[in-house]
């Protein structure tokens, strides 16, 4: 069920807790009794975000999908703070137990166990080394990375080790760990995409509550790019009607900040996230809300979401090959069209695991 949509959740991407599919019991708020409390209502309005122990014994996930270029993914956290209304990865939430909806950003999953288990995984005799993907669902730098570093930590393993790594972010924190970046770029073995979805502050404040402004990920773009690490920057979601006339603007931007290469990820919708972002959509935007339904149905073949491998990310029809066109003819024209180096796996060498035997070579 959803929230009372007379509590308004403040710096939320969602203000829904959409039912979880996976349950046979639902909960459904019952505010009647609590009406005149302001101030109850408004500690609902702001809930606070929990992080929560998550005690998986494996940290390293395949992925089998086509239209991913890793194989390999490690994720030190589940859920994200960073609230984007649009994030496909919501529904990954409903396994654990919880919403699609503000569960997903105010009940964080921490793995504090990451860094050993990274290490013990990457010493196995039988690792052919090839690109892990930091992170290949919720976003390793939000807000809690500050507290805990078990990003850096893992990190710290790769550069140790001289793994390939990618690194998808939306904030700007990435720009701390420049010493171990370095270290990884020194032998060609790693790369970092920056996603910008608008220069737009007022709605990146929005759609992208907790993470970082439009102008502090340029800068880390510069920091990146200025360090020798590989930088890409990520138009991600465009959102027909909303951010994809920014396209040119952010291409540029990112290329004067340091940018290599570009790319771009059409919105996408799956199951839940389409009652959260649609809310977002109508709350938050709403002289854009029927205009991006229209246009995202037209790219969708008269749906919300395809998950059709190949399709999911770039949509079909006129307006979903003018954005495509768009986007190639500006990176094209700003030097940002050609492929990076594949990354080096030649100088990987074996962690130490404390307490196990070494080889003698």
């Amino acid at each position: 069920m959803s929230s009372s949509p007379q509590i308004r959740r403040v710096g939320r991407g969602s203000a829904l807790q959409p039912d979880n599919p996976h349950l046979s019991v639902q909960r459904a708020a019952d505010l009647e009794q609590v009406a005149a409390d302001d101030e109850y209502l408004d500690g609902l309005s702001r809930p606070a975000t929990q992080y929560l122990d998550d005690h998986s014994r494996s940290i390293v996930s395949e992925n089998n999908s086509p239209d991913i270029n890793f194989r390999w993914s490690v994720n030190p956290y589940r859920g994200c703070a960073h609230g984007c209304s649009y994030c496909y990865a919501r529904p990954t939430h409903e396994y654990l137990g919880f919403t699609a909806g503000l569960d997903f950003e105010t009940k964080v999953l921490v793995k504090r166990d990451a860094p050993r288990l990274l290490r013990q995984w990457l010493a196995r005799p039988q690792w052919q080394p090839e690109m892990i993907a930091l992170s290949g669902v919720t976003d390793c730098y939000q807000p809690i990375e500050r507290e805990l570093q078990l990003t850096r930590q893992c990190l710290q393993v790769l550069a140790e080790c001289r793994q390939p790594t990618g690194i998808v972010t939306k904030n700007a924190l990435v720009a701390r760990d420049l010493d171990l970046l370095r270290e990884l770029a020194a032998v060609d073995a790693v790369r970092v995409a920056v996603s910008v979805t608008s220069l737009d502050q007022s709605l990146t404040r929005d759609l992208e509550p907790r993470t970082s402004s439009p102008a502090a990920r340029l800068r880390a773009i510069e920091q990146l790019a200025a360090a020798g690490v590989p930088t890409e920057v990520m138009v991600a979601p465009v959102i027909p009607g909303l951010n994809d006339s920014e396209l040119p603007a952010i291409l540029a931007a990112a290329r004067d900040a340091g940018a290599r290469r570009a790319g771009y990820l059409l919105l996408r919708m799956p199951t839940t996230v389409q009652p959260v972002f649609l809310e977002w959509l109508a709350r938050c935007r709403p002289n854009h809300a029927a205009k991006v339904e229209s246009f995202v149905r037209d790219m969708r073949g008269g749906r919300l979401n395809s998950a059709n491998f190949g399709e999911r990310h770039r949509g079909q029809g006129p307006l979903a090959e003018q954005i495509g066109q768009t986007f190639r003819v500006f990176a094209k024209k700003l030097g940002l069209a050609e492929q990076l180096p594949p990354l080096n796996a030649a100088a990987f060498r074996p962690p130490r695991v404390p307490g196990a035997q070494q080889s003698l070579f």
